[in-house]
């Protein structure tokens, strides 16, 4: 009996501790890219009380340290939303409550990548980054008092936060403005999609007469040849449309445009970007 009820006792054991191993945990991702799995234990005004999964040791973690806290209910919780220069009263105490470069975000501009559909399907990386490099060359020959934000910056400071294609669509508009450290962000869409295609017949004939006198029967006879090539060739035709849009640091949207391309090359989101820029409120001649 002794022995039946030692066996039940330590498989209730293994069970609860075989729980407690399976359990979700809380995840703390911090501004340097860091991702720490574990138990969120308390939460102070300054810092945050945690210790390792299957450890009990805590540690303390400054809360100007950490981007988000990814609960293991699955709630979220933002800590790297520091009060702006213009809610503080000074620049510096922007700068001590964290966030990169939030201390003189005034007049920053970054460029998000570029969401690409090529018929429907997302395109690569490659490709939107593409874009991105395009808009920022050519917003930074007519930045006037703004600053445009080398987009290799703006992408690495994306990647340090956990920040990616699928997860970036779980931010707001004001919280990238405060992870990238600007006042404003750019962001766009690309459409292109195969159209009709048009058909093009060139060719040439050549046609070469010949005359002789039969004197037998005193008449003129008279030969026609021919001759001539005809090339037939097929252009693949697209339709393109984009939209552009700017958001301030507050999460407002100050410019919003879609405008579908005049031309039917496959690069013609080109132009059509250039057209949008001219006219959204950062453009300076």
């Amino acid at each position: 009996m002794k022995k039946l009820l030692l066996t039940y006792l330590l498989g209730i054991c293994t069970t609860l501790l075989m729980a407690q191993s399976d359990a979700k945990s809380d995840i703390i991702l911090k501004l340097n890219g860091e991702e720490l799995s574990g138990k969120v234990m308390e939460i102070t005004d300054d810092e945050i009380k945690f210790t390792y999964k299957g450890e009990s040791l805590v540690y303390k973690i400054k809360k100007t340290d950490i981007l988000k806290i990814t609960y293991a209910s699955g709630r979220i919780e933002m800590y790297s939303k520091p009060p702006l220069p213009s809610e503080t009263g000074t620049a510096a105490a922007a700068k001590a409550s964290g966030g990169p470069g939030l201390a003189d975000h005034h007049n920053k501009v970054a460029i998000l990548p570029y969401a690409f559909l090529k018929d429907g399907e997302t395109a690569s990386d490659d490709i939107s980054f593409k874009v991105q490099s395009e808009t920022f060359a050519f917003l930074s020959r007519h930045a006037g008092v703004m600053s445009i934000v080398d987009p290799r910056t703006s992408n690495a400071l994306l990647i340090k936060a956990g920040i990616n294609r699928e997860t970036i669509k779980g931010y707001t508009m004001d919280d990238l403005c405060n992870i990238l450290g600007v006042e404003y962000v750019i962001d766009g869409i690309v459409s292109v999609n195969k159209g009709n295609q048009t058909n093009i017949t060139t060719g040439n004939s050549n046609t070469t007469y010949s005359s002789g006198n039969n004197n037998k029967n005193n008449q003129y006879k008279s030969r026609e040849k021919s001759s001539g090539s005809v090339v037939s060739t097929s252009t693949q035709n697209f339709e393109t449309s984009l939209t552009l849009s700017i958001y301030n640091d507050k999460g407002v949207s100050i410019y919003s445009q879609e405008r579908r391309s005049f031309w039917n090359t496959q690069d013609a989101y080109k132009i059509t970007l250039e057209y949008l820029l001219k006219r959204c409120p950062l453009y300076s001649k």
